[in-house]
């Protein structure tokens, strides 16, 4: 029982640490500083984010992000490349090429796995050095990536699918329909969870053979998914906000206004941080659906990441990255 207060105390620490950092996000500038004074164009088909800069250059225009325990990987879609950098203090450790319009990304810590939107593959690099490990035709606009422990499970924008693929070879082991425009993925453990984003429904999908167990009906624009142990939360674009879902039926226990352009999800083992693109901030959700704060991060925050000690987040229309962590080096 000792143990058990001791463990508590320490979370509750660690959570205390967490927030105290978060009040003023750290910013990392991944390019050369271009991108500035640019938005989203919401009119755009979900998904395929058309940046408007008024005569800038559009820069790297990151949109999602892993953590291999040392280091954050952060796609870069208008560079065709992902940079990498060391969680501890931010330094950038590298940038690689893949394939075209890089928008989604996964790793199984000892391998990074990038999904190329409009190369129709994924790319393998390793995470010791970024060298790529293999390149992989999958399918048509390869666009959400989830790793299972196991497998890679892929969702391709173009044709309302999502594959499973042996991490080792890109073997495409099966490929299952559901719902337009398929964009984020989630598993709690025994399936598979889909946010289908021009039908504003999401799929649940049994990992052991694919069986769709469920498709249920959520926000307008669908585009984050995350499982907090408990339930599932899906974001919704349009709406500016989050669904919360019980697992074993989809029923929505409740829905929650975070603010326009509601984006990526990450628990951080108490709370649920969700990127608000429009407000160019991220908002941090209690179980319950209480907004706990809310900080400023760079322009147009889409892709969201805890990696066990701090908050990461990519920011699409300022080429950086903002973080929690203490940054001293860039």
């Amino acid at each position: 029982m000792k143990t058990c207060k001791a463990k508590g105390a320490l979370m509750v620490v660690a959570l205390a640490a967490l927030v105290a950092a978060a009040a003023g996000l750290n910013e990392i500038p991944l390019g050369d500083g271009s991108a500035g004074g640019g938005t989203l164009d919401a009119t755009a088909a979900l998904g395929e984010e058309t940046f408007v800069a008024a005569g800038t250059a559009p820069g790297g225009g990151p949109e999602a992000l892993a953590s291999d325990g040392t280091y954050i990987w952060i796609v870069r879609q208008f560079s065709n490349s992902v940079t990498r950098v060391r969680a501890r203090d931010g330094a950038k450790s590298g940038t690689f090429t893949v394939g075209e319009r890089p928008v989604a990304i996964a790793t199984d810590k000892s391998n990074v796995y990038v999904a190329n939107l409009e190369s129709d593959t994924i790319t393998k690099l390793k995470v010791t050095d970024g060298s790529t490990a293999g390149t992989f035709a999958v399918g048509d606009g390869p666009g959400g990536l989830v790793y299972d422990g196991t497998n890679l499970w892929i969702a391709h924008r173009n044709s309302n699918t999502v594959s499973k693929v042996r991490p080792r070879d890109g073997a495409i082991l099966a490929t299952y329909t559901v719902g337009m425009r398929p964009l984020g993925l989630a598993t709690d453990g025994a399936n598979l969870w889909v946010a289908n984003g021009q039908d504003n429904t999401v799929s649940k999908l049994r990992l052991s053979d694919g069986a769709v167990l469920g498709t249920y009906v959520v926000g307008r624009g669908p585009f984050g998914v995350a499982y907090d142990g408990s339930h599932i939360w899906v974001s919704n674009f349009f709406d500016g906000t989050v669904s919360k879902l019980r697992p074993s039926d989809g029923a929505v226990l409740g829905t929650y206004a975070v603010g326009d352009g509601a984006a990526g999800l990450a628990y951080d083992g108490a709370t649920l941080w969700v990127a608000s693109s429009g407000t160019n901030s991220v908002v941090r959700l209690s179980p319950s659906g209480a907004i706990v704060a809310s900080f400023s991060s760079g322009k147009g925050p889409f892709g969201v990441l805890f990696d066990g000690a701090n908050i990461w987040v990519a920011n699409f229309a300022s080429d950086s990255v903002s973080t929690t962590a203490a940054v001293t080096a860039q």
